[in-house]
């Protein structure tokens, strides 16, 4: 069992209705029994709700991803047994550092959902771990995983011993020279349609491209590949509740 714990299938200006239904398909022929639709907006949010509510193996998440952050307020999620988590949220000071209030702003806003609702947190930080660790110190209970990690080792210990978080390995580990975290703390998500991994580099990524990260996995690691399927599933089972 595989499971993609990150990707935008629901978003049409990636994938046609059509394109997404073929992927769902193409995903379950590779092994991939379920998958995580991750929302970047309240709108995108609502439309990975109906989507996911669409199929018995999907799943969605709410979220406003950091570069919305003058866009949107924080509001409450539509109900539903398909929202597992709050996400993608965070900061990214790569190419709005001058937003940087605004940013802190809401991600402490919806920390404060997360840890009301009892979800857990996709994390997307980029350039902004100094004010991410400030940050997290005050919410104790919040739960969740670095979406899409791509930092440095100094920071991957910090997260591995100051933190509960596990760490998103998706295709961009496959071509980089990233640090790469104990298997135990690992998820598995492909970002689809974005970072596509070798041998599919520079191609539109789906879910049924998490088997390679998890046989890169497991070369990199010296594990036998039904063991990385075992442990990353069921780290993503343990945070999200699936």
């Amino acid at each position: 069992m595989l499971i993609d714990s990150h990707c935008h299938l629901h978003d049409r200006e990636f994938f046609t209705e059509k394109e997404a239904e073929q992927a769902i398909k193409k995903a379950a022929a590779a092994g991939v029994t379920k998958i995580i639709c991750i929302g970047t907006d309240p709108n995108d949010s609502e439309t990975a709700r109906t989507f996911a509510e669409k199929h018995d193996n999907v799943f969605y998440t709410y979220g406003i991803h950091p570069s919305e952050c003058q866009k949107f307020a924080v509001e409450k999620p539509t109900g539903s047994a398909k929202l597992v988590g709050i996400g993608e949220i965070g900061l990214d000071y790569h190419y709005s550092p001058e937003t940087r209030e605004d940013q802190i702003k809401l991600f402490e806003q919806l920390l404060q959902l997360a840890q009301d609702k009892n979800l857990p947190v996709s994390f997307h930080i980029r350039e902004a771990f100094d004010d991410f660790f400030a940050i997290i110190q005050n919410f104790p209970e919040i739960r969740g995983v670095m979406h899409s990690f791509s930092d440095s080792k100094k920071t991957l210990k910090r997260i591995l011993n100051e933190t509960n978080f596990y760490v998103g390995v998706n295709g961009l580990a496959t071509y980089s020279t990233l640090p790469t975290p104990p298997l135990e703390r690992i998820i598995l998500e492909t970002d689809a349609p974005f970072l596509a991994p070798t041998p599919y580099r520079g191609t539109k990524n789906e879910p049924a491209y998490i088997k390679e990260i998890a046989e890169w996995l497991a070369e990199k690691t010296a594990t036998n590949k039904e063991e990385v399927a075992e442990i990353t599933s069921k780290n993503v089972l343990n945070l999200f509740g699936i």
